[in-house]
Parts: structure tokens; sequence; C-alpha cells
């Protein structure tokens, strides 16, 4: 059964991905921990297994046989990761360079600030 609130995210880290050159360390993992109740080495390995075919699959595998990797979770994420990085590339297209670094800076530091003081 295909899981829309997967896709969805997947999308949106796509679109932060092709806007930022950014996608499993600063969208997934924290969405993953905060959003879908995985733990932080699940989420690291699903994480992992949504970027195999370019990244990580040597380091996906070693989460997999611990048992920490989703992998009908990642499947979904990866679809919708495919087009969001698209339409977050196309977007950001228009937007001056200082204003891209303003916005990666304020995400970042957002990002910071919740995985500081959250749970």
């Amino acid at each position: 059964m295909i899981n829309m609130a997967y896709i969805i995210l997947g999308i949106i880290a796509g679109i932060f991905g092709g806007m930022f050159g950014i996608g499993g360390g600063t969208i997934l993992i924290p969405a993953l921990v905060y959003l879908f109740g995985l733990t932080q080495h699940q989420a690291q390995g699903t994480t992992l297994a949504i970027m195999v075919p370019p990244i990580g699959l040597l380091a996906a595998l070693r989460y997999y046989y611990s048992g920490n990797v989703k992998l009908g979770m990642a499947g979904f994420i990866c679809l919708g990761f495919f087009l969001g990085g698209w339409l977050g590339a196309h977007f950001i297209q228009g937007v001056s360079d200082l204003t891209l670094k303003r916005l990666f800076g304020l995400f970042l530091a957002f990002i910071a600030v919740r995985m500081i003081v959250g749970k």
C-alpha cells in the first residue's frame, strides 16, 4: 500500500535538496525521528537506503543487516525525493546567490536548534 506521507516527505526533501543541495542529514533524519517516530539509527539507516543508488550502498547494507532500515518507507520516500529534487532545482534558479545563502543558513539554524532542544 502506498503511504502518501512518505512520498510527500520525499518530495519536500527533494525540493530542499534541489534548492540547497541538502537532504538526508538535514531534512530526512529529523523528519523520520520527530514525525514518524523512528530511532536515530533507524532514521539514518532508512535515509541511507533512500540514497543507495548514488551514495551509500555499503553503509545502508550495514544498517539493514542490523535491522535498522525501514525498506518500504525508504522506497516511497525515494519516489517523492526524485520528483521533489527536480522541483526544488527548478524553483531556486531565479533566486540570487545572496538570498540563497541566507535561506540556507536560516534553514540550517532552525534544524540545529530543533535537534539541540528537542527530545
